[in-house]
C-alpha cells in the first residue's frame, strides 16, 4: 500500500514538473508570427481552442489548466493578438491578461490632402471601416462639430493601434493631436502676426507646407506670405489655385487657371483662402507662427529644391529670368 502511495506521489510530482516545464517552454511554430483572435465572452478553455484553431500548436486543455492554476482564467481579454517567436504558454497567458493586442500602424504624410488621408484610412486592412459611408461633413460632426470643413484639421504622423480599431478613433486621435500642436504653436506665436485666430494660422501653415521644397526655407516662405498679408498684396501661390481646381487639375497649371476665379485662387482674391489646403506638419505650423523676419516679398525656385528670395519686383523678375526662363 505504501509503495502504491509513493508511486502515486512520484507520478504526480513528475506530472507537475512536466506541466511546469511545458508552461515555460517557447511555443514552436513554423511561421515567424501568427495572428489570432479571442472573441468576447470566451473562457480559458474557449480561448485555448481559438488559439489552437488559428494554427498555434497548443493544447486547449493544458492552456485552460494553466490559466486556472495561475488564477487568471477570468482575466483574459478579448481582442486580436499576435504570437511572436519565443512566446511561452505563461507569457501567452500574461499577454491575454494585459490586453497586449496585435499592433497595426498607419502613416499620414505631411502635405497630404484630407481626401488622401481618407483614402489611406479606408485602404488599411487592420481597421474597422465604420466611416466609409459618411460624407466629410458627417464625419466632422462626429470628430469635432466645431468645424465644418475637414481640410488641414488632422495631424500627419504615424499612428499605432490595435488591429480592428475603429476608423473614427483614428480620425479623432489625429484631430486631437493637430489641435494640441496648433494650440501650442499659437501660444508661442509672434504677437504681431496678421492672423485673426488659430484657424487662419493653420491655413497659412498648409500653404507653407505645399510651397516648400526645402524644409530649412519654411520660415522664409512664411515670412514672405506674412509680409504680403500685412501689405494687402495678393498671395499669388500656385498650390491654392491647384486645390481650388480640384479634379480639373491634370498636373499642369496654365495661365487661364491663374485667371479663373475660385475661392482658393490667390491670384484673383486677396487674403488667405477660406480653409487650409493640406495637412501641415509641426515644422510648417511653427513657421507660420514664428516666420522669418525678412523684407522679402517674392521667391522663385532655383530648380534644385531651393528658392531665391527678393525684396522687390525688379530683383524678382531678374531671378525669374535667371532660373525659370
Amino acid at each position: 500500500m505504501k509503495k502504491t502511495i509513493m508511486l502515486g506521489i512520484l507520478a504526480a510530482a513528475a506530472a507537475g514538473g512536466g506541466f511546469a516545464w511545458w508552461a515555460g517552454q517557447p511555443i514552436i511554430t513554423e511561421e515567424p508570427a501568427i495572428e489570432f483572435t479571442i472573441v468576447p465572452g470566451s473562457g480559458a478553455h474557449a480561448a485555448g481552442q481559438q488559439i489552437a484553431e488559428a494554427g498555434i500548436p497548443i493544447q486547449p486543455l493544458l492552456f485552460n489548466l494553466l490559466a486556472r492554476f495561475t488564477q487568471k482564467s477570468s482575466k483574459l481579454k478579448a481582442g486580436a493578438y499576435e504570437l511572436k517567436p519565443g512566446t511561452t504558454p505563461l507569457r501567452l497567458i500574461d499577454q491575454l491578461v494585459r490586453g497586449e493586442f496585435a499592433q497595426e500602424q498607419l502613416t499620414i504624410i505631411e502635405g497630404w490632402t484630407f481626401r488622401q488621408m481618407r483614402q489611406a484610412v479606408a485602404a488599411h486592412k487592420g481597421l474597422k471601416h465604420d466611416t466609409i459611408a459618411l460624407s466629410d461633413t458627417e464625419l466632422m460632426a462626429l470628430v469635432s462639430p466645431e468645424f465644418k470643413a475637414p481640410e488641414g484639421l488632422f495631424f500627419p504622423d504615424t499612428y499605432l493601434f490595435a488591429k480592428g480599431s475603429s476608423e473614427l478613433a483614428i480620425f479623432r486621435q489625429a484631430h486631437a493631436m493637430l489641435i494640441a500642436k496648433l494650440s501650442d504653436a499659437w501660444e508661442k506665436r509672434d504677437p504681431n502676426l496678421p492672423y485673426k485666430n488659430p484657424y487662419e494660422a493653420l491655413t497659412m501653415a498648409s500653404i507653407v507646407e505645399k510651397e516648400t521644397g526645402q524644409k530649412s526655407e519654411r520660415n522664409m516662405i512664411a515670412g514672405v506670405f506674412v509680409n504680403r498679408l500685412r501689405l494687402g498684396m495678393l498671395l499669388q501661390t500656385d498650390p491654392t489655385v491647384i486645390y481650388g481646381m480640384g479634379a480639373r487639375y491634370d498636373g499642369k497649371i496654365r495661365k487661364k487657371d491663374l485667371e479663373t476665379d475660385t475661392p482658393y485662387n490667390t491670384y484673383t482674391r486677396a487674403g488667405l483662402p477660406p480653409t487650409p489646403i493640406a495637412l501641415p506638419g509641426v515644422q510648417s505650423l511653427t513657421a507660420a507662427l514664428a516666420p522669418a523676419k525678412t523684407a522679402a516679398l517674392y521667391f522663385v525656385s532655383r530648380g534644385n529644391g531651393t528658392s531665391k528670395f527678393s525684396d522687390n519686383l525688379t530683383d524678382h523678375n531678374r531671378a525669374v529670368n535667371q532660373y525659370q526662363r
